[in-house]
């Protein structure tokens, strides 16, 4: 039994290892922006607790010539052990993004914000609506400007003219140089700046997963300056964590591999960086290097976006890492509750919700009970990207509440029977 208890403490110490480490490392970077030092402590702890952990496993022998059989087995273990996690933290991912490819008449916005922003304008010969017609990608960091101009700019042969970009921190747009300079606040500032850079009085708004939300708080602070507002697959009006959805409808050889990618010694470095110190975060691995991996990640997670067996995907050249990670870490403000202002707009909106969504259905449903007047349009067979998997039933929907006309609107709070997502 003694035996036994040594092994099972040893084998405690061993696993607590890589999480003390890391602790210690989130420790110093909460109070210095610089790296090198928190990497250094963690790998310090590491290293220590992990040899602690062998000297446990090993017991010591009595005679002389068998302790140091075991100092010499003990200091080869820690060497390998130490020689793979050390250089795998420090020197920089192997991956490299390819060039971002230029969308046919993509050009930029210096906005006051600060913001460089890519958009792309496109616009019929003869515009008939004088209202233009704003795109709001997702992620947050997730832009796909070609594909989602192609789908949109179909809109121009109804006579509007229509704007898809890049929000600061993805795609061809600017990155900050303090990462803790991206979250909702500064999408929403650089909405209004390009309201005002392309002269409109009034924006019809489609908010597709976090752009629903930048579509939200903007309606909720600029309510005057929005004639309609499309919510497509939004997230919730009050953001809760979704990794846990997202994750759960990846099979195990999908989750495997993104696990294994996840717990490399460098990416759990950051990863714990960006959550305590998103700054000595980006110093470690800068943004070409951060979003390379992300759009690994990324890539990973395709088959969770869709319904089960579809093959439509998002391009990864798009992603920004830490214009989606830093508003979500640890110390990040929160949200705003734009409810009770959003209770008090009569702009028309629009739901488009599809079948197997990993969002849930109530953050859908959350935004018909706020928005007064608001109706859901229920997409079979589509997924979180539904304006893909559903092209023509979502751009029928689409048009018809922009022109007026009525929609195919799903009434109950509870979803259908066919739905596939959480509740």
């Amino acid at each position: 039994m003694a035996v036994l208890a040594r092994l099972l403490a040893a084998l405690a110490v061993l696993v607590l290892a890589p999480v003390l480490g890391l602790a210690s490392l989130a420790g110093m970077a909460s109070v210095t922006t610089n790296p090198a030092l928190a990497v250094f402590l963690g790998l310090a702890v590491f290293a220590s607790v992990f040899f602690l952990g062998l000297l446990l496993f090993v017991p010591r022998p009595r005679t002389a010539p068998w302790r140091r059989v075991r100092a010499a087995i003990l200091v080869l273990v820690e060497t390998f052990v130490v020689v793979r996690v050390v250089p795998a933290t420090i020197r920089p991912f192997p991956d490299t993004l390819s060039a971002r490819p230029e969308v046919a008449g993509q050009r930029y916005w210096d906005l006051p914000t600060g913001s460089r922003i890519a958009y792309v304008r496109m616009a019929p010969k003869q515009p008939q609506a004088s209202t233009p017609v704003v795109f709001l990608h997702g992620g947050p960091g997730v832009a796909d400007m070609e594909r989602d101009a192609a789908f949109f700019g179909a809109l121009t042969s109804d006579g509007y003219v229509v704007y898809v970009y890049d929000q600061v921190g993805a795609g061809s747009s600017g990155r900050l140089a303090d990462p803790r300079g991206y979250g909702l606040a500064r999408d929403v500032a650089d909405l209004e700046a390009i309201r005002q850079a392309v002269g409109a009085e009034q924006l019809i708004l489609i908010g597709h997963s976090y752009g629903a939300q930048v579509a939200a708080a903007y309606l909720a602070h600029h309510a005057d300056h929005v004639a309609k507002a499309v919510f497509s697959s939004p997230g919730s009006l009050t953001p809760s964590p979704t990794g846990a959805a997202l994750l759960s409808r990846l099979d195990p050889g999908q989750g495997r591999a993104l696990s294994l990618d996840l717990l490399h010694p460098r990416a759990l470095a950051a990863y714990t960086l960006v959550q305590v110190n998103p700054q000595a975060a980006h110093a470690l691995v800068g943004d070409d290097e951060m979003d390379a991996r992300f759009a690994r990640y990324y890539e990973l997670l395709q088959p969770a976006l869709h319904c089960r067996g579809a093959t439509v995907g998002r391009s990864v050249a798009g992603v920004g890492a830490y214009a989606n990670l830093s508003p979500q870490a640890l110390g990040a403000p929160p949200h705003p509750d734009l409810r009770p202002a959003l209770g008090a707009t009569t702009t028309p909106a629009l739901v488009l919700k599809g079948s197997c969504d990993y969002l849930s259905w109530s953050s859908a449903i959350e935004y018909r009970r706020v928005l007064r007047g608001t109706e859901v349009v229920y997409l079979r067979h589509a997924g979180h990207d539904a304006y893909q998997d559903q092209p023509g039933a979502y751009l029928a929907s689409l048009r018809a509440f922009l022109a007026g006309r009525p929609v195919p609107a799903y009434d109950s709070d509870q979803p259908p029977a066919d739905y596939e997502g959480p509740r």
